[in-house]
């Protein structure tokens, strides 16, 4: 049946409304399987009653009219109880009712399975028979799966407006709820604009051309327009954007050089007396393919990059300039793909949220939209992103959530949320210069995490106390090669320099996972448990020790650097970590560079090294939790994997009791613990951290006055009392509305991550 299933699912989509969607699922339905009767009924949330809204068999009249409540019918016990229901004479089930108005008397067996899009229950597909049969478990399977079919269609149809009170006049709009991967924090309220690719390289044929040096000459032209394009873009982006994030403009004007992809472009015109489009097709997909192979997050938007650019000498080849669109205040930029450069064409002052259907939190436009404060949702992937033009929308960075179509009540809500943070952050200006202590007087220092140049102002900006985590990969992602001791030593100086005399701590070179580089390809399975961090750089010393060199001469002098190891998972990496870095630290020496060996830290962020925590600590200067990974890992959740982001949360109760036995051992062999990642940067996460006696926390510069905040205007005893009270707790959702309330009682609740309000 999988052919059927195939064609039936290409028709569905190709349908052009909801009504014509489920039409064709009845039909080609009850042919597939043989049956009389197939019909879908659809759970309408205002009067929580399935309605019949297709049916291929019964009296065709009783559509919309026809329903029964949850407890009612065969439909409503296949709905509650979220499972099919295969019966063979139905009528004797005490669940059986009769509807006259169908004509459904005349049909013995019925076989139902619900349909349900991401836990929520939407309907229920039904197929019935005269005749008394047991429909057979390969039958009951493609029911199942049509159902799961069916409820990815429905949930665009809500998206996109189609179901308008289950067909009932005069109606609102449902609102749809989709889930993503945060990009960016923040909330935003406006209007779609979607931004369409403004040509299509998949569809260029080939074209032999007579005039070869001609075509060549096109080419250069539509080169030299795009290459004004992207220097228009990034002037117009000067002031919204740092220099160092302008950057990436670079990028695309490097790959459009002479000497990179036009070259290329211009080689194959020459040789295969292609016609421009053709030959440009032919290189772009080429990139492409080869970046979508690496399969990892940072290669997969190089691709994009690449695609984009591809399209845009494609639209000037094909003299059809981009969309002629209008941007509305409070503008939300949804596309397939957002790129940087779509981001820029946007007038200064109108762009209130981004949307992008694929992409990570890792992707170039997520690193531009952070920098520029605009909440962003990457990897939407059930979006129907065509067809939301012009609707409102609301963009929660937060939590990585989408609503189409919101309610006034929803509207108003995040409305509030808005409001509050545009407030809050004036407010937290003032607290600047002032140290984070508590009411009765703990001490706890709040450093930030950091990758590119631009963070370093940010940071200040902020009042940082220094780096907890500075990420040397960013340099080794932005070339096209290993950067040299001399290079890395130039940007790790700017680093050190930048921050004296507060520590700035230098995790050794982090790859594998969801980091890679375009020139160190790494195709794994299952890269999140493969080659990565320490893995990597202990198979290949000569990298690591050109980087703890370069690190160890770019603090002559200044002696404020800390070294972290990554993915340590047990003591013999850690001894092979340790001896590289007192051979590279002799051999600089030996160089006549005079620096005191500096102090040498372990991430825990794989459980082994939770349980080995004092063997590790013993062995090292301080130990710092990667909290991201390390939720990620005890969990067993890829935290950029939006179907199961909702079960990724450091509140966990297997991820606190983790972190007081870190703390317990690594202060038991008289070693400080900082933290970094996401739950350092949380306010309220905060409150428990320094109770568990955290020495330090290390976040993303723009949540660190909303700690300092909240941690100023409570006593180190009261937090204890709180941290006590959640950890008897076996149940996330219930830790964190209970932290929420408690922080609220207190007076507390502003700089509680807003929308977690809306969320509870």
């Amino acid at each position: 049946m999988l052919n059927t299933l195939r064609k039936i699912v290409q028709e569905v989509n190709a349908a052009k409304d909801l009504k014509a969607a489920l039409t064709i699922i009845v039909q080609r339905v009850k042919e597939a399987m043989g049956s009389q009767v197939c019909s879908v009924y659809l759970l309408d949330p205002e009067t929580s009653r399935f309605v019949l809204m297709a049916t291929e068999g019964l009296n065709k009249r009783s559509i919309g009219k026809v329903s029964m409540a949850l407890n009612e019918g065969l439909v409503g016990l296949v709905g509650t109880r979220e499972e099919p229901l295969n019966l063979e004479h139905a009528s004797e089930h005490p669940r059986y009712r009769y509807f006259p108005e169908t004509g459904e008397e005349r049909y013995a067996s019925f076989l139902g399975a619900p349909i349900i899009h991401h836990r929520r229950v939407m309907g229920v597909l039904v197929v019935q028979q005269k005749e008394r049969r047991q429909f057979d478990e390969g039958e009951e399977a493609f029911l199942v799966t049509m159902s799961a079919q069916l409820a990815g269609v429905i949930a665009h149809a809500e998206a996109t407006g189609s179901i308008r009170g289950l067909g009932k006049q005069g109606k609102g709009i449902q609102e749809a709820r989709f889930v993503g991967v945060p990009g960016s924090p923040g909330a935003a309220i406006g209007s779609a604009v979607v931004v369409l690719p403004p040509a299509d390289l998949d569809v260029v044929p080939d074209k032999p051309i007579d005039d070869v040096e001609a075509e060549v000459e096109r080419f250069k032209l539509a080169l030299e327009a795009v290459r004004a394009d992207m220097r228009a873009l990034s002037s117009k982006l000067a002031n919204q954007l740092r220099p160092e994030e302008r950057a990436l403009f670079d990028v695309y004007l490097m790959m459009l050089d002479d000497a990179s992809m036009g070259l290329e472009v211009k080689r194959v015109i020459r040789t295969t007396g292609q016609w421009a489009q053709g030959a440009l097709r032919q290189v772009v997909l080429d990139h492409v393919k080869r970046f979508e192979l690496m399969d990892d997050a940072y290669l997969r938007e190089r691709a994009s990059d690449v695609r984009d650019l591809g399209r845009r000498l494609l639209a000037y080849l094909q003299e059809e300039r981009k969309q002629n669109l209008v941007y509305p205040d409070q503008t939300i930029l949804v596309s397939e793909e957002v790129t940087p450069a779509m981001l820029g064409e946007v007038p200064e002052g109108k762009l209130v949220g981004l949307v992008s259907v694929q992409g990570s939190g890792n992707s170039h436009v997520a690193i531009l939209a952070r920098a520029m404060g605009i909440p962003t949702v990457m990897g939407v992937v059930d979006l129907p992103y065509s067809k939301v033009d012009g609707i409102q929308l609301i963009v929660d960075g937060y939590h990585g959530e989408v609503f189409t179509n919101p309610s006034e009540l929803l509207r108003k809500q995040y409305a509030e949320v808005v409001e509050e943070e545009r407030q809050l952050a004036q407010g937290l200006d003032a607290l600047r210069e002032l140290p984070c202590e508590t009411l009765d007087g703990r001490r706890l220092p709040l450093w930030v995490n950091t990758g590119l140049l631009a963070d370093v102002k940010r940071a200040q900006e902020r009042g940082a106390e220094g780096v907890g985590l500075y990420r040397t990969e960013v340099p080794f992602m932005n070339g096209e090669r290993f950067p040299s001791e001399k290079e890395q030593l130039a940007t790790y100086r700017e680093q050190l320099a930048a921050f004296h005399p507060q520590p700035v701590t230098m995790r050794t070179l982090d790859i594998g996972g969801d980091k890679a580089l375009s020139y160190f390809p790494i195709k794994e399975s299952n890269p999140f448990l493969g080659w990565r961090g320490i893995r990597i750089t202990l198979d290949h010393p000569e990298i690591f020790l050109v980087q703890v060199r370069a690190m160890l001469k770019a603090s002559e002098g200044l002696n404020n650097l800390r070294i972290l190891l990554p993915m340590i998972s047990g003591i013999q990496e850690l001894e092979e970590a340790l001896h590289l870095i007192h051979r590279a630290w002799g051999e600089v020496r030996d160089e006549g560079v005079d620096v005191p060996l500096p102090p040498v830290g372990v991430m825990i962020e794989i459980p082994a090294a939770v349980y080995q925590v004092r063997d590790l600590a013993r062995q090292v200067d301080f130990l710092s939790v990667g909290s991201n990974d390390l939720t990620q890992y005890l969990l067993a959740v890829d935290r950029n994997n939006p179907r199961v982001a909702d079960l990724y949360d450091f509140l966990h109760p297997a991820v606190l009791h983790a972190l007081t036995l870190v703390i317990a051992g690594a202060h038991a062999e008289g070693k400080p613990v900082s933290i970094c990642g996401e739950m350092a940067g949380d306010p309220a996460a905060a409150v428990l951290l320094l109770a568990m006696g955290f020495d330090s926390l290390s976040m993303n510069a723009t949540n660190l006055p909303k700690v300092k905040w909240l941690l100023r205007q409570i006593s180190l005893s009261k937090a204890r009392e709180l941290l006590e009270q959640l950890l008897r707790m076996d149940n996330p959702q219930v830790i964190h509305s209970t932290l929420h309330l408690a922080l609220r009682n207190l007076g507390l609740g502003r700089v509680i991550n807003p929308a977690a309000t809306i969320q509870s």
